[in-house]
């Protein structure tokens, strides 16, 4: 079966039996060729037919692709993978793709039915192909996107709201993949495409991911219908450079990272490879750490050209003075509640309004009730859906914190659009963005038997980061959350990403008096106090009020690192412990945190301990949490097999990166948000600094390995398997990048254990796996795809086998305490 991107029909291939007739070659060979849009050869004996449906068969049921294709005339016997393939098939993943693809609709699917097992060799090249084009695929549908957003563009004019920023997202995207698809032409051979492209598949995914989200921006900007509600909803709005910009800068680095990858493994000269990596290692130096030499000489590729950068700084006032003039130029033929929601969007910043311009208005609707006891009520007002907070009581003492929060504007803080009251009848009405649950529904809703853990590890990481990004902004505001948790963390999810990203904000800000007039459900269910930090429970126990507690960074992160927990695990903090109440609180002060399982991984679950330390002082603040888990989700880009049983583990720890960063740039150390174009510097000063710890371990490693007799030319060295993570540099490839790796693996088990030294004799395996390879200085690069070269290669071997770091493992990876 095969999807065709934007279409909704499907194409069955239907093979017809003409009695006991023989296939000739010239037959076989004239089906094989046939592609979707064409029959084949009707004169052979048996050739393939396109068919056309607009019902596909349910991907989640292979029995109902089954009734389909017999009620088309088909012959379906069994997805069939031959033992002698099973190998590769599961070196390659592709048991997972199938197993994924059986589950919803993707691009290109392939179902095989065969009668007979068929001849070695034809498929496995035939599954080889489907898993290794993706990469090629995954470029295309980004031109696509990049294509649907340029013929938007061709109507700018027509764009009411944020003409501006539109613009410059659209400017932005063309010139990303302009520097991406250069970069490919330089590096790559195409017709390689198939066989060592294998790296960009899932970065190039995730770009696709953010161009798509960046083109529902601009589609949503150019929306005519409901003008007055997207006024006031998008005017303001810094989401273009906060929240899709920021992605796309972030992506950029993990984009060309991952075509250097490839790059080193392609062509077949050895001088030509010796020479790229030598490029690539000169990339990386010292010397280049520098922002404004760093922006000079990388500019255009990682999109920190002045004009950008200048332009993402003023395009939001720009767009602003231009609402204001159109609004301005229709004041003449206004209607009186025209003139109304013309007043609303010029002034709704720290201004409270009559509630008649809301409850009186012709369009307002209440839809229903948000949560159980909630004060919100999801309305329809002027055409769109909006959470309204609705609540009782004296305005006049909440009037400087409602002026507070209608300033604050970040992609991941929940954002107040306007406030309404009446005087008289002592209500309010606090007007928002409308989110679909809060993360505490959302994770006991995803969760059961089958499934513990709520999210996979890169979706995990991208919502830490988020909330991280979202208190990074509050901190830089003055304003302390103090009341961090699950629930007063709202999510929406992405229409734009079916593998389960949310969109996240944070909520619960302010308003402490109307907060404690009424509890959430969630909050009377689990003790509060799993949440706070230590020295706040003790400041409570002290006063006996938790409503006057002071509440400082610290705390927030002290609350961040349990969600952390919780998203990692999918357990409540002490769900399953025997402390209850005062036991409790008596026991975090005096250091008891809940233990991870098994599996964890290490640089996470590090980072989470770091977090919830009981000294306040031992706590990063949360611009050194973004800068490691922006760190991290580019780790697990570039590493897509961190499901497996044994995961790759980074080769340093990304704290350690922080701190000798944080000592170089003195900017890195105050809470200041990290502006959105100096996010490629700092991926870019993170990648310097880690080559340097990598290949200092590998040098003081070769240096152990040369005084105890070891050979400097390619020997193998047997290591400890209770090294540590800075004393083991074979425990994973020196680039952290296991894709480029994985591409000719099966090739690197099949060679022989004997190995022959320099004087000439066999060292025969003893029965005992090898544990690591002397290395020669100097390192060019720690991207070495040098899996197919054996042991006359010219080239220093700078990675050992995936299989080898595999049997070994690490002993870092079983502390958990």
């Amino acid at each position: 079966c095969f999807t065709h991107a934007g279409a909704r029909r499907w194409f069955l291939i239907r093979e017809e039996r003409e009695g006991p007739a023989r296939r000739t070659g010239e037959a076989s060979k004239q089906g094989r060729r046939c592609r979707p849009g064409a029959s084949g050869d009707r004169n052979s004996p048996a050739h393939h037919q396109l068919l056309h449906t607009d019902h596909p068969p349910s991907p989640s049921s292979p029995s109902s692709i089954q009734e389909t294709l017999h009620s088309k005339g088909f012959i379906f016997q069994a997805f069939v993978i031959p033992i002698s393939f099973a190998f590769v098939v599961a070196q390659e993943g592709l048991v997972r793709s199938f197993h994924r693809f059986l589950r919803r609709p993707v691009q290109l699917l392939l179902v095989i039915s065969i009668k007979r097992r068929p001849r070695k060799g034809r498929y496995h090249r035939l599954c080889i192909s489907v898993a290794l084009s993706l990469s090629m695929e995954q470029l295309r549908q980004v031109g696509e996107v990049l294509g649907s957003l340029k013929a938007l563009m061709a109507f700018q004019d027509e764009i009411r709201i944020n003409k501006r920023q539109c613009c410059l997202l659209a400017d932005a995207f063309d010139v990303a993949f302009e520097a991406i698809t250069e970069e490919i032409r330089q590096n790559l051979n195409f017709d390689e495409r198939l066989t060592k492209w294998k790296a960009l598949e899932h970065p190039l995914k995730e770009l696709h991911r953010v161009f798509r989200e960046g083109e529902q921006y601009v589609r949503q900007c150019m929306e005519i219908k409901d003008w007055w509600a997207k006024a006031i909803s998008l005017s303001q709005n810094i989401d273009c450079v906060q929240l899709h910009l920021h992605n796309l800068l972030w992506c950029i680095p993990v984009v060309l990272e991952s075509i250097e990858a490839a790059g080193e493994i392609s062509g077949c000269e050895e001088d030509a490879i010796y020479r790229k990596r030598l490029v690539y290692s000169k990339k990386y130096e010292k010397e280049w750490m520098d922002p404004k030499l760093f922006q000079s000489r990388f500019a255009r590729q990682y999109l920190v050209s002045s004009n950008l950068c200048s332009r993402m700084d003023s395009v939001w006032k720009e767009d602003w003075w231009l609402l204001l003039d159109m609004i301005s130029d229709k004041r003449r033929s206004m209607t009186k509640q025209e003139n109304r929601l013309a007043e609303l969007v010029e002034g709704s910043k720290g201004r409270i309004f009559p509630s008649s311009i809301l409850v009186a208005s012709k369009d307002y609707q209440v839809r229903r009730r948000l949560g159980n006891g909630s004060l919100c009520k999801e309305v329809q007002w002027m055409g769109e859906s909006f959470a309204v907070r609705h609540f009782f009581g004296d305005i006049e003492p909440l009037v400087p914190e409602i002026s507070l929060l209608s300033t604050l504007s970040h992609p991941n803080v929940m954002r107040l659009l306007c406030a309404f009251a009446d005087d008289e009848k002592k209500e309010c009405f606090l007007v928002m963005e409308l989110m679909h649950k809060s993360l505490c529904e959302h994770i006991k809703e995803i969760c059961g038997p089958r499934r513990r853990v709520p999210f996979s590890l890169p979706v995990a990481v991208d919502i830490m980061l988020q909330i991280a990004r979202g208190m990074e902004y509050l901190h830089s505001q003055k304003i302390c959350h103090g009341n961090l948790n699950p629930s007063n963390i709202l999510v929406k999810t992405r229409s734009s990403a079916p593998d389960g990203h949310l969109l996240i904000k944070i909520a619960g800000i302010g308003l402490s008096s109307v907060k404690n007039s009424k509890a959430s459900t969630n909050q009377t269910a689990t003790n509060p106090c799993i949440w706070f930090a230590p020295e706040v429970l003790l400041e409570q126990e002290q006063t006996g009020d938790s409503g006057d507690s002071r509440y400082t960074e610290k705390a927030d992160v002290y609350s961040f690192g349990m969600m952390c927990f919780e998203l990692l695990t999918g357990k409540v903090p002490f769900e399953d412990g025997h402390l209850q109440g005062d036991k409790m609180s008596r026991n975090i002060r005096a250091g008891e945190r809940p233990l991870f399982p098994f599996p964890s991984p290490k640089y996470l679950t590090n980072l989470t301990k770091r977090c919830w330390q009981t000294d306040p002082s031992q706590r990063p603040n949360f611009s050194s949490i973004c800068r490691m888990l922006r760190y991290i989700k580019r780790f697990l880009l570039l590493n897509p097999d961190h499901s497996q049983p044994d995961p790759p583990v980074p080769p340093v720890d990304y704290y350690d990166l922080e701190t000798s960063l944080s000592r170089r740039f003195t900017s890195w150390a105050t809470t200041e948000p990290t502006p959105v174009s100096q996010v490629p510097f700092q991926m870019f000063a993170y990648r310097v600094v880690e080559r340097e710890k990598t290949n200092v371990n590998i040098k003081d490693k070769s240096s152990e390995s040369g005084s105890e007799g070891a050979s400097v030319c390619g020997d193998e060295n047997t290591l400890s398997s209770s090294s540590t993570l800075s004393d083991d540099p074979c425990s994973v490839p020196l680039n952290s990048l296991k894709p480029s790796a994985q591409l000719h693996s099966d090739a690197n088990k099949k060679q022989p254990l004997k190995k022959t030294t320099a004087n000439g004799k066999a060292n025969v395996d003893s029965g005992q796996k090898p544990k690591g390879r002397a290395v020669r200085p100097p390192q060019l690069t720690p991207c070495g795809p040098s899996l197919r070269m054996n042991s006359e290669s010219q080239l220093p071997p700078l990675m050992e086998s995936p299989g080898r770091r595999k049997s070994r493992g690490h002993a870092s990876d079983s502390e958990i305490a």
